[in-house]
């Protein structure tokens, strides 16, 4: 028997959030150039409670939100094993034109994979912003990358969740990592990685100082793939890898929020 059967992992409590922006915050549309639509993506093995204070606080301020979840989310670790990296790109593709369907100006924005989601959207859909933390472009374990090798001896590994400096955090992630999923993080980095030149728009990226999660090579490769200009990063003193959850939450929201207002509305579609 599969030792890893017991361990479901069941999740009722991921759910994707549609939030509708304040009337009277500064990115509500009475405040600046039209409105805001943002979209937030969520980490590997996690679900929208990791971003759900983001997200709030971006309603709060008048933007109309969208977290969805992820395919393989939200339900049990095994779910996982039969998405491709494609699917997430699909996923976040489709929330990004439904946001540019009906809004003036669209950012989109993640944690971790899900930073490295919102880079590739940035890279296929005329968004004005994006806003990621500790993105995840590079594997930190050696070896990750053999996980399309590994996935036929070693079913799941231990998980890795709530690195985050303050106590208690819980970011309700599964409770084994699926290697055959790990192969399509490596997927998704690696298309991520490859559309860096295509941004058009300003990135705003946090970094934690202490990350046991994501390597400091992945901003390193943010960095060097960006065209000139365009990309500010912000450190995070106080906070691990799951900085929406940690002590620097409320930093990254009200940024996220100065960074947002004055972007300027793109209006030319790009698709592809």
């Amino acid at each position: 028997m599969d030792p890893d059967a017991t361990l479901w992992g069941m999740n009722a409590h991921q759910r994707a959030l549609s939030l509708h922006g304040a009337d009277d915050g500064p990115l509500a549309a009475a405040a600046g150039p039209g409105s805001t639509g943002v979209a937030l993506f969520h980490g590997f093995t996690s679900g929208p409670v990791s971003v759900t204070g983001w997200a709030r606080a971006l309603a709060a301020a008048g933007a109309h939100v969208e977290v969805p979840l992820l395919p393989g989310h939200g339900t049990r670790w095994q779910d996982l094993e039969d998405v491709t990296a494609d699917d997430w790109r699909a996923t976040a593709r489709v929330t990004v034109d439904r946001l540019l369907a009906v809004h003036d100006r669209v950012i989109v924005g993640g944690l971790s994979m899900g930073g490295a989601l919102a880079l590739d959207a940035a890279a296929h859909r005329p968004v004005s912003g994006a806003v990621v933390v500790n993105p995840g472009l590079r594997f930190a374990s050696l070896l990750a990358p053999l996980a399309g090798l590994l996935k036929f001896a070693v079913r799941s590994v231990a998980p890795i969740a709530n690195d985050a400096a303050r106590p208690g955090v819980d970011e309700q992630a599964y409770p084994r990592t699926p290697v055959a999923a790990v192969q399509q993080v490596g997927a998704l980095q690696s298309t991520a990685r490859a559309g860096l030149p295509r941004i058009q728009a300003p990135v705003l990226a946090f970094r934690s100082s202490t990350d046991h999660v994501v390597p400091r090579s992945s901003m390193d490769v943010l960095g060097r793939g960006l065209a000139a200009g365009l990309l500010t990063v912000r450190p995070l003193y106080n906070s691990y890898h799951v900085a929406t959850l940690d002590w620097d939450a409320g930093v990254i929201e009200d940024e996220t929020v100065r960074f947002i207002a004055p972007l300027v509305p793109r209006r030319v579609r790009v698709h592809g």
